[in-house]
């Protein structure tokens, strides 16, 4: 089995460009400089393509890793594992977008592994998406408490990358099926009991 395959490559691609898409207003990139004269002159686009990348920076990182976190786990047990893009629930992301629904809930990707994993591997399995937004949680922190010289852009990016990897993880954790949270307790469960 590849480590990786262009499918999966492809449903990343078009993943991380929909959700640069759906959060490019939310997460705009800061301007180094407060006061720009000519802003209100600028032509009104489309996209806004600084907003745009950088919505893809903060974004991106925690739902693509947590993915390949189920991926990879899965993988080092001896499992099939295939990362896809959610493509109905992308579709719905970007439908709520365009419509201005102040609130857009949406499955960006998901990872499929063959059936065959014990209890105590659906547990490892399912806690390694959260556990990697735990990693980047506390990596963005750690930085932000250490650094010393940060651009406002820099700042800005670790701080929200610190937020939504943390939404992610508690999100994500919750005992509901078919959350991750919920293969983590009922593989303990079973596991244990």
């Amino acid at each position: 089995m590849a480590f990786i395959s262009i499918t999966e490559i492809i449903d990343i691609i078009i993943m991380t460009l929909a959700i640069g898409f759906i959060f490019k207003d939310w997460f705009k990139k800061p301007q180094e400089y407060d006061y720009e004269p000519l802003t209100d002159y600028k032509p009104n686009r489309f996209i806004n393509w600084e907003d745009f990348k950088f919505a893809i920076l903060v974004t991106a990182p925690a739902i693509i890793l947590h993915e390949l976190g189920h991926k990879f786990v899965a993988m080092a047990m001896g499992l099939y594992a295939t990362f896809h893009a959610a493509y109905t629930w992308l579709g719905l992301g970007v439908v709520l977008k365009l419509v201005g629904a102040p609130f857009v809930f949406f499955v960006p990707a998901y990872v499929a592994h063959s059936a065959a994993a014990m209890p105590w591997q659906s547990a490892l399995i399912g806690f390694a998406g959260p556990g990697v937004n735990l990693l980047l949680f506390l990596g963005s922190w750690y930085i932000l408490k250490t650094a010393k010289s940060l651009t406002k852009t820099q700042h800005v990016a670790l701080v929200l990358t610190k937020r939504i990897n943390m939404f992610l993880f508690i999100f994500n954790m919750l005992p509901i099926p078919p959350f991750d949270g919920w293969h983590v307790y009922s593989g303990l469960w079973q596991t244990f009991f």
